[in-house]
């Protein structure tokens, strides 16, 4: 897997971090930043020694979206097959996301608008400091909330209605709200956010790494599938890993009363 170049990628034992590096713009995204997002969790897909992704940035906003140079003012040029490459080449960005067979936790450090309101969307899990506002800012420059699997996967999170009142208004709600509704997982004050990160991380990466992929690949596959389907596809799945390692583990460690040490964990 290439190291990329437009923002920063550190691993820690099982845990890959993937920090968003333009402070003085916010983070907004590059044509590269996009690309090399894309190329890197898809390469992770590769990479079963690491078992959990953290996606962050860096300074007092997680992503403001599409840089306004790099980006917006070259949109505006573009024919119609250009600007539609450019729109499937953000799309395959969450496709690689939601792709991952591990799961992905959004430290949500400031500011998520636009694009970067995707990218928390996309990842499995969002801790956000309690300063991390968010909109989805699509309709404000005259374009629909249809962006890149918004109108698919927020309402999965936070109930149609609310997720219809975030796209059609492009209205930003505070951390707290964002809590509310269901779009974070868990707020806390900014000095505190890469302490919960890590006690959340620190779970996944101890959790069973094929029953996380295969949770996290259920949740996708069974958007679309009706309830029969869903049941011969949950029974197929879980009789499969009822055969593995993990399985009698878990087994053995709730009749031991101890922690459960799954393959490939951390000690």
């Amino acid at each position: 897997m290439a190291t990329p170049h437009s923002f920063r990628y550190a691993e820690s034992g099982p845990v890959a971090t993937l920090t968003l590096d333009r402070p003085e713009a916010l983070n907004a995204l590059t044509f590269e930043v996009y690309r090399e997002l894309t190329e890197t969790f898809r390469g992770l897909a590769d990479r079963p020694a690491i078992r959990a992704v953290v996606l962050t940035g860096s300074g007092r906003a997680f992503c403001t979206g599409g840089d306004v140079r790099d980006i917006i003012g070259e949109l505006l040029q573009r024919d119609a097959a250009k600007l539609l490459e450019f729109t499937r080449m953000t799309c395959d960005l969450v496709r690689a996301m939601r792709a991952l067979p591990r799961p992905i936790v959004a430290s949500l450090n400031g500011t998520v608008a636009g694009a970067g309101a995707i990218l928390a969307m996309a990842s499995d899990l969002r801790v956000a400091a309690d300063t991390a506002k968010v909109a989805f800012l699509f309709v404000k420059v005259g374009l629909a909330g249809a962006d890149m699997g918004a109108c698919q996967l927020l309402p999965r999170i936070v109930g149609l209605g609310r997720a219809t009142e975030l796209l059609m208004t492009g209205d930003f709600i505070d951390a707290a709200e964002a809590h509310r509704i269901g779009f974070y997982n868990r707020v806390v004050p900014r000095q505190q956010l890469e302490d919960e990160t890590a006690r959340l991380v620190d779970r996944l990466v101890r959790g069973p790494q094929d029953g996380l992929a295969a949770t996290k690949l259920a949740l996708e596959r069974e958007a679309q599938m009706e309830l029969d389907a869903a049941l011969d596809d949950e029974a197929r799945v879980q009789a499969e890993l009822m055969t593995r390692p993990d399985f009698k583990e878990g087994f053995a460690a709730f009749t031991e009363k101890r922690p459960p040490r799954f393959q490939g964990a951390p000690e």
